[in-house]
């Protein structure tokens, strides 16, 4: 291959760009971006940058000597348009056409919206700042999905002294993936620092001025964000032949058609760690997944699967919270160090007889890491849990 692109300047393209030329490939390497900025971070954006203790510059991914040395044909701010299967190009908002004889689509995911108007999302640098002008003591934000996203932003809110509505349609926030009695714990976080968190209400309208519920109540607000999920950027892949129904479907290799791969938040591949097919929106896997289609795009005669044991983290208040594996859809969750009272835990998840899942608070790393293992092994619940089970929620 003498010409490869890549379309998405996160995590995961920037690492499948320096793998390329790490791995030894000196052919043109185009980077498409949406945004102007060189590539940046993006897990400080709900935290850090939100609360205005890192600066932009700060979330760079690479220092600009580092990146200018990858010798990419560097393309900011032109977002990809249209993909041509057939005559292998790419063609660009300015309607220039990048040919291709390898491609790596890394486009991620944009927040998913609400009718009506005036409310924010958090997904990009801009998002972030916008959301920063608009936090201050006293002022009012109403926050639209009780999420990871929305309880960080929470957190940063009121420690900005911020007034803050937390509105949630489940009956327990996070319930489906971290489980009722984690969900529960973590929503009681919010009300001790001063959150009105109301759960099983609907949003059916954003305004300027706050939302408008189901039944009509207006929930005012000087700032209303919306957290409720994201869709991936597959739009600009419509008619390409590509099976885009949730992200870019994929194989155990990443490849989603002869020589075109797939990474980061857009990919929908098939994890036989798990043996499902999934599409993980975390940093980390993204970086991997990044490194690992680019080294079998070069090297097709030797490709290696993607058997990755999710991560992510999140702060909020003064608890850490790091989880491995796939919690959704669990059938029964133990904790297996620590208590929920004292919030200081480690909670194993089941599903059939595997452990397919571990989520700590308020431990150290290394307590984590040990289940990380575990889950990477394929370990039987029997083997791994009910001899050091605590506490078993089913």
């Amino acid at each position: 291959m003498r010409n490869i692109v890549i379309v998405g300047a996160g995590a995961a393209g920037l690492a499948a760009a320096e793998t390329l030329r790490r791995e030894g490939y000196d052919g043109t390497l185009t980077l498409v971006g949406q945004e102007p900025s060189l590539p940046y971070d993006r897990p400080p954006l709900s935290k850090q940058i939100l609360a205005g203790q890192w600066e932009p510059e700060r979330i760079t991914l690479r220092a600009p000597d580092s990146f200018a040395a990858l010798d990419l044909d560097w393309r900011p701010g032109r977002p990809a348009t249209q993909l041509d299967t057939v005559n292998k190009g790419v063609i660009l908002a300015d309607a220039t056409q990048v040919p291709y004889d390898g491609l790596v689509i890394a486009t991620g995911v944009r927040a998913r919206p609400l009718p009506g108007t005036g409310a924010h999302v958090l997904r990009t640098l801009d998002d972030a700042l916008a959301l920063r002008r608009c936090l201050a003591p006293g002022r009012r934000l109403v926050i639209v999905g009780a999420g990871f996203l929305g309880s960080e932003a929470a957190a940063v809110a009121r420690s900005l002294g911020c007034e803050v509505t937390l509105l949630e349609p489940t009956p327990v926030p996070l319930a489906h993936a971290v489980g009722p009695e984690v969900g529960q714990l973590l929503a009681q976080a919010h009300f001790d620092h001063g959150v009105d968190v109301r759960t099983g209400v609907t949003v059916t309208e954003t305004r300027p001025d706050g939302v408008y519920l189901a039944g009509g109540e207006l929930v005012p607000a000087d700032a209303v964000l919306v957290a409720i999920g994201s869709t991936p950027n597959t739009q600009w892949l419509i008619g390409s032949g590509l099976d885009v129904h949730d992200g870019v479907a994929c194989d155990r290799y990443g490849e989603a058609a002869p020589t075109v791969y797939a990474a980061g938040d857009v990919a929908h591949w098939y994890n036989p760690l798990f043996d499902a097919s999934m599409r993980i929106e975390h940093r980390t896997s993204a970086a991997e997944q990044g490194m690992t289609v680019a080294r079998n795009l070069m090297r097709p005669e030797s490709r290696k699967p993607f058997p990755s044991v999710p991560y992510f983290w999140s702060h909020q208040y003064d608890l850490r919270i790091q989880a491995y594996g796939h919690l959704r859809g669990h059938s029964e969750m133990a904790i297996v160090e620590g208590n929920l009272t004292e919030r200081r835990f480690v909670a194993a998840y089941r599903k059939d007889d595997r452990v397919v899942g571990a989520l700590a608070i308020g431990m150290p790393p290394k307590v984590i890491r040990q289940w990380r293992q575990a889950i990477a092994d394929r370990a039987t619940w029997q083997d791994a849990v009910l001899s050091t089970t605590v506490t078993t929620k089913g």
